[in-house]
């Protein structure tokens, strides 16, 4: 399935972008904030976050955009986040879990979790979870959330789930978009019958400051590929047409790259992998199943 992004107008949605002051994430706001969408904005750093709400009221052809400041490798700031966004919204359409980090070197998140692991996998479950009825008062609504074709090569160590052990950047980063995957696709069982969706995308080869903070084997491999990759507005491009398109209302459980319905790696697929993760994801977090 392919869909070319069109001026579909969006007032009466309200949409959430993590991660909404670089990248992809920020070339989505804007074009999300051109067609007239109710955008709920997170960012980490208040002075680009600032910097980021008059950039998007002068293009805003909606409702006024609302900026959240949140530390997402933070569950306790996550928690936070989600009851701000209880009081200004009633109802959600679009949750887009676009924040992500690559550590090269260990580190832990407040409470004490690897935070690639913390960030990338268990920030979108925690939050998806918290927000979960406001979705449901939106339906159809749907998750999306941005993962990246790197899943292919990583692999779910509930061993050394946090790298205590032997800790590679690049391997950590890998496993939290296999993480992705396993979320979405148990997520999107766990949904049916809400009227919300959950899909993940693949923006493609995007030239970003995540890939740029890369050292020795990998940042020479990036560096050579980066006159081939996208722009941050190409790769914002399948953000956009699954949170505008109609035709993807009832569209659940699926891939997405680039543009494109696509399959992911066979592990991917792994629901008993898939039920083991959400169940340690929810002891992590102090959660129950929505």
């Amino acid at each position: 399935m392919s869909t070319t992004p069109s001026s579909t107008p969006l007032q009466d949605r309200v949409i959430l972008i993590t991660g909404a002051t670089s990248g992809i994430g920020l070339a989505a706001t804007r074009e999300l904030a051109r067609r007239g969408a109710s955008l709920l904005l997170v960012a980490r750093d208040r002075s680009r976050g600032e910097a980021l709400l008059s950039e998007i009221k002068s293009l805003a052809r909606g409702a006024s955009p609302h900026l959240f400041l949140a530390d997402l490798s933070s569950q306790s700031s996550i928690r936070d986040l989600a009851t701000q966004i209880r009081r200004s919204a009633q109802r959600l359409h679009v949750l887009v879990n676009n924040a992500g980090v690559l550590c090269l070197q260990r580190q832990l998140s407040a409470e004490g979790l690897e935070m690639t692991f913390a960030v990338n996998h268990l920030a979108p479950f925690l939050l998806t979870h918290l927000l979960t009825d406001l979705l449901a008062a939106g339906a159809p609504a749907c998750v999306l959330t941005v993962g990246s074709d790197v899943h292919r090569v990583g692999r779910i160590d509930f061993d050394d789930l946090q790298g205590e052990r032997r800790y590679r950047g690049f391997h950590a980063y890998a496993q939290s978009k296999l993480a992705n995957l396993l979320f979405t696709y148990e997520l999107s069982r766990k949904l049916t019958g809400s009227g919300v969706t959950a899909n993940c995308l693949h923006p493609g080869a995007v030239n970003t400051g995540l890939w740029r903070q890369s050292r020795g084997l990998l940042r020479l491999a990036m560096k050579a590929i980066a006159p081939f990759c996208l722009s941050p507005e190409e790769g914002s491009r399948g953000i956009v047409m699954l949170a505008a398109s109609p035709e993807l209302e009832k569209v659940s459980g699926k891939y997405f790259k680039k543009m494109r319905e696509a399959r992911s790696s066979t592990s991917s697929y792994d629901e008993g992998t898939a039920r083991r993760l959400w169940e340690l994801s929810a002891s992590l977090t102090k959660t129950s199943p929505p």
